[in-house]
């Protein structure tokens, strides 16, 4: 599953992405930005949040390195550290941008992704 999901990331594929959702799953930014919702309620809604943001960022993704994944006492629920190394077109400017998932996992589709992201990592290495 964090596989595919680190893929989906990489390749920036909204619909990659959003296939890994049960129809009725949320997603969630604790921390928002003004480029993101606080929540996507729906796999369909994942997947247009997803390719608006994607689709209008000039963030070309050239790694996702996994930091750690974390055992939990709940089989369903899967915690990860990583860390989004990426770079923008204009000015060639390196950035990362480190992360925590939280993902609840049921008969093999995410329900529930509390997504905390740096939010300011992209921004900062802009200027």
């Amino acid at each position: 599953m964090l596989n595919r999901y680190y893929q989906a990331m990489l390749e920036k594929s909204a619909d990659d992405l959003a296939d890994l959702y049960a129809l009725d799953a949320v997603h969630e930014f604790p921390f928002t930005s003004a480029r993101f919702p606080p929540r996507y309620e729906g796999r369909e809604a994942v997947r247009a949040g997803y390719r608006a943001a994607w689709g209008a960022s000039p963030v070309q993704v050239q790694e996702v390195r996994k930091v750690a994944a974390y055992e939990t006492a709940d089989p369903e629920v899967i915690i990860a550290e990583h860390v989004v190394v990426g770079t923008l077109p204009t000015g060639h400017t390196d950035f990362t941008v480190p992360g925590l998932l939280i993902l609840h996992v049921h008969s093999g589709l995410i329900t529930r992704a509390r997504d905390y992201m740096d939010s300011l990592g992209v921004p900062s290495a802009r200027g």
